[in-house]
């Protein structure tokens, strides 16, 4: 088994956790190759006891057979590790070193035991659906997708903006606010929900249109098939705006034509078999604990 080790960042107090997911690939004979930055910052901190293979980016995927990506971090971390993986469609296991972490579902404490049903096959499988951004003209290259959701935001702190927005070419709505979020039912658990948006369950097959700060009171969020095609037109005192895709970023301004499909690929999660989506919402958002007794 070949899996690649990914991470942005090396904080001091997460030594120790991915000391432990080191000891636990040689335990189990499994070959890794590291995220070439993640791998300078871990060199003189962490004891490789069998040699480690470099991992640049998405080239890699193309000439070499991975079995899994094994994130280090939250559910940014994923995302970020989705612009690697892109269509090659090879399943990540999250560890959460993180905070909330509604992907990320494995505890530092489990590293071992996650790495053991790894290689027991004791896990299943999800797909994520992602959705693709159609530009004219192109934004944010070769990696118009997002596994969380796409945005139309104003500037700083500018006035509001004013968003036109169809559903296969049908007008919906106009929107005067701060932002429109367009999220996936893997992102109707970020910034879609922090903005009143619903969760949505990751195999609904649907689109969840969430404004952002509205001024017409009576807007609410929209659930709307997957198999729609959802096109912007923006508008404002300034001339620029925000779009984004996940955590990346470009400027547009009312002369893009911007429209949004669900992407050709999933995104592949692992899950161990005694945590599933339930679980991870209950956990996460603390449902069924009285407080008032704590």
């Amino acid at each position: 088994m070949q899996v690649v080790v990914f991470s942005q960042y090396l904080k001091d107090g997460d030594l120790p956790h991915v000391q432990h997911l080191f000891d636990a690939l040689t335990e189990f004979g499994i070959a890794a190759y590291v995220y070439s930055p993640y791998l300078e910052a871990l060199q003189g901190k962490v004891k490789f006891k069998t040699n480690v293979g470099k991992f640049e980016g998405y080239l890699d995927f193309r000439v070499r057979k991975f079995d899994f990506v094994i994130t280090l971090g939250g559910d940014g971390t994923i995302l970020a590790a989705t612009t690697h993986i892109r269509d090659r469609e090879v399943p990540i296991l999250g560890v959460n070193l993180g905070r909330l972490g509604f992907l990320a579902t494995v505890s530092k404490d489990r590293i071992r035991e996650a790495i053991g049903l790894l290689v027991k096959g004791q896990f299943s499988i999800g797909n994520r659906s992602t959705l693709f951004l159609e530009s004219s003209p192109q934004l944010f290259g070769a990696m118009p997708f997002a596994l969380n959701d796409f945005t139309i935001l104003k500037r700083d702190t500018s006035s509001m903006i004013t968003i036109h927005a169809f559903v296969n070419g049908a007008y919906l709505n106009t929107y005067w606010a701060d932002g429109l979020i367009l999220s996936t039912p893997t992102g109707s658990t970020g910034y879609s929900l922090s903005c009143g948006g619903p969760i949505v369950f990751p195999d609904s097959n649907n689109f969840v249109l969430t404004p952002v700060a509205p001024h017409n009171l009576n807007v609410r969020p929209l659930v709307i098939s997957d198999n729609s095609v959802i096109s912007f037109e923006v508008e404002g005192r300034t001339e620029n705006f925000l779009c984004t895709l996940d955590s990346r970023y470009e400027i547009i301004t009312s002369e893009n034509k911007i429209a949004v499909r669900r992407g050709d690929f999933y995104v592949k999660m692992v899950h161990l078999l005694d945590i599933d989506f339930l679980d991870t919402i209950r956990n996460k958002l603390t449902w069924g604990v009285d407080q008032r007794n704590h």
